[in-house]
This record gives C-alpha cells, sequence and structure tokens, in this order.
C-alpha cells in the first residue's frame, strides 16, 4: 500500500471517529498512529471523558473485531486468556478462547485487577501470543490493547509494574473539552435522539495490516535519528530530576510513532516536528521520577517537555 493511499485512508478513518469524538483532534491522530505503529495505548484520565468511545469507535471505523474487559480485583488470568474444559464425550480436554483472541482489546480500569492478571497480558501484548499449559496460541493479527485507567482514585487499585507501563507505546491524557465542544456535544445527542453514536466501518483488519506495513516505507534521515537518539539519551543523563531513564524501546517507539505520525500528514519522511509530536506520550511514562520529587506538582510529561527545549533540533533541508 502506498503513502498516500495510507494517509487517505486514515483521515477517512478519523472523519468517522470524530462524527462520535468532538474535539480532541490531536489525541485522536496519536491513537491511530500509536495503532499504525502496531502498538498499544495507555489512556489515563478522569471517569466520564470517552476514554471507552474512543477505543469502541476506532475499532468500528477501522473494521476490527473489538472486545472489552472490566478488570475487577477478582479478575483472574484465564478471565482474560481462556481455559481448558474437559468434555465429557470426546473425554479430552478443549481450550476455550478468551477475550484476548481479537483485534481490538479494551482493558478497562486496568489497576484495578491484581498484578497476576495484569501480567497475563504481558506475554500476548509483547509477543502476540499467549501460552496456556504448555501450548502456544497465536493471536489475530492486528492485535491491538487499549488499556484504561484513573490516576486520582488509588483506594482497591495496584500501579502498573514498570515492566507492563512499558509494553504501551503511548500514554495519553484525553483532558477536558472546552466549552464549545461541551454544548457541541449536547448539540449532537439531542440531534440523534438516541446514546449511541452509530460508527460505520471504513476499512478492514486486512487494511489496517496493509498500512502498518506501509509504515517501513516512511524514510527516517540520519539527523533524525540523531535527534531521536538525543532525546532519549538526555532522559539518562538528567540525574537532578530522572532516577531511571527511557530504555532503548523508548528509543524505537519515538521512531515507529514518528514514521506513522508523518504517513498521517500525507509525507513519506520523517521531519523534527513529527519527532516532537510524539515525545511526550511516547517517553513521559518510561522515566522514574527522583523520590522527593513525587509529592510535588512535577510531572513526567513536564520532565520531557522540559528536555525537548533543550535537545538541539536538527536543521532539515
Amino acid at each position: 500500500m502506498k503513502v498516500e493511499e495510507v494517509y487517505e485512508k486514515g483521515q477517512a478513518v478519523l472523519k468517522e471517529v470524530k462524527r462520535a469524538i468532538v474535539g480532541k483532534d490531536n489525541v485522536l491522530r496519536l491513537i491511530l498512529a500509536a495503532i499504525l505503529a502496531d502498538g498499544h495505548i495507555l489512556i489515563e484520565d478522569l471517569p466520564g471523558l470517552a476514554k471507552t468511545l474512543m477505543a469502541k469507535s476506532f475499532a468500528r471505523a477501522l473494521g476490527l473485531e473489538f472486545k472489552r474487559v472490566q478488570f475487577t480485583p477478582d479478575l483472574l488470568p484465564s478471565d482474560i486468556l481462556g481455559v481448558s474444559v474437559f468434555n465429557q464425550k470426546t473425554l479430552e480436554f478443549e481450550f476455550r478462547k478468551g477475550p484476548v483472541f481479537t483485534n481490538l482489546l479494551l482493558a478497562d480500569e486496568i489497576n484495578r485487577a491484581p498484578p497476576k492478571t495484569q501480567s497475563a497480558l504481558l506475554e500476548a501484548m509483547q509477543e502476540r501470543q499467549v501460552t496456556i499449559e504448555g501450548r502456544t496460541y497465536e493471536l489475530p493479527r492486528p492485535f491491538i490493547v487499549i488499556a484504561t485507567q484513573n490516576p486520582i482514585e488509588q483506594e482497591g487499585t495496584y500501579p502498573l509494574p514498570e515492566a507492563q507501563l512499558d509494553r504501551f507505546l503511548v500514554r495519553l491524557r484525553v483532558g477536558y473539552p472546552t466549552k464549545d465542544e461541551e454544548k457541541e456535544i449536547l448539540r449532537r445527542r439531542i440531534e440523534r435522539e438516541r446514546e449511541e453514536v452509530e460508527i460505520r466501518p471504513i476499512l478492514t483488519a486486512k487494511d489496517v495490516v496493509e498500512m502498518q506495513k506501509a509504515i517501513e516505507d516512511v524514510y527516517v534521515s540520519d539527523p533524525v535519528l540523531e535527534y531521536i537518539t538525543s532525546l532519549v539519551w538526555a532522559t539518562r543523563e538528567d540525574k537532578r530530576e530522572i532516577e531511571v531513564g527511557a530504555s532503548p524501546r523508548g528509543s524505537l517507539a519515538l521512531l515507529k510513532l514518528s514514521r506513522a505520525y508523518a504517513i498521517l500528514d500525507g509525507r513519506d519522511y520523517v521531519i523534527p516536528d513529527d519527532v516532537k509530536a510524539v515525545a511526550v506520550p511516547a517517553l513521559s511514562h518510561r522515566i522514574i521520577l527522583k523520590r522527593e520529587l513525587w509529592y510535588t506538582r512535577v510531572s513526567q510529561e513536564s520532565i520531557i517537555e522540559k528536555l525537548l527545549e533543550k535537545v538541539p533540533v536538527p536543521k532539515f533541508e
């Protein structure tokens, strides 16, 4: 699939999703970029900001099979992956697939499940397969996890371990709509006379896989590679505020995301502005701040934004 075709299909998908989501253009573009980069997405924000609606809308517009798991403290790994059941007729065990066998899995309030259940997703997210009782089962392609969590309600939750946080290509925050956007939300609800928004499938799962392959054709120059490397190294060299910097997985995340972001702009090459646009959601969850900053207003996002101002931007020709 050519770059121009990926761009046109991407714009058609965004246009359809915007029928359900008012505003938040940059968040929607980042979600689609992460999907095209074959990465998983963590959306961390307050309740009622359309996190679930975004996931369902993208699944519908992309023509993907969609399943949702509500994470709770009593959720077991087998509830996600599946379980072997003894068939009394054949006298054999049969594997019954869990909801992880889908194209787009919504892990709603993922931090409400205990670490054992959270870690059950690790192999699926990284290897696109699950191993149960010594047998390995391939997951369908594409396979994308969109997880949500509430950052302010900590009672009865289990913080995601660093190893699992690192598996997410991006961490996004939606934020409140503007006053005009909120008024538009109400106006649209009155016009359609029902709660649900009808989203038409624009693509198929096969189209999405082809679009993901097309990302490999996006050119990245050596100065841009140097810029990506410098940004990641800056997180390791800042010893005043950062305890642990981003790993090489952070560099790869910047590379994949910036290529997808460029193609959604209709280009077959990456410019420094693409890297800057995706740096905060790609790197902020990959750094650990100094302990003394945990109780201050300093956030991981603000640290990455400061590094973006410090690291020299290569001249683009």
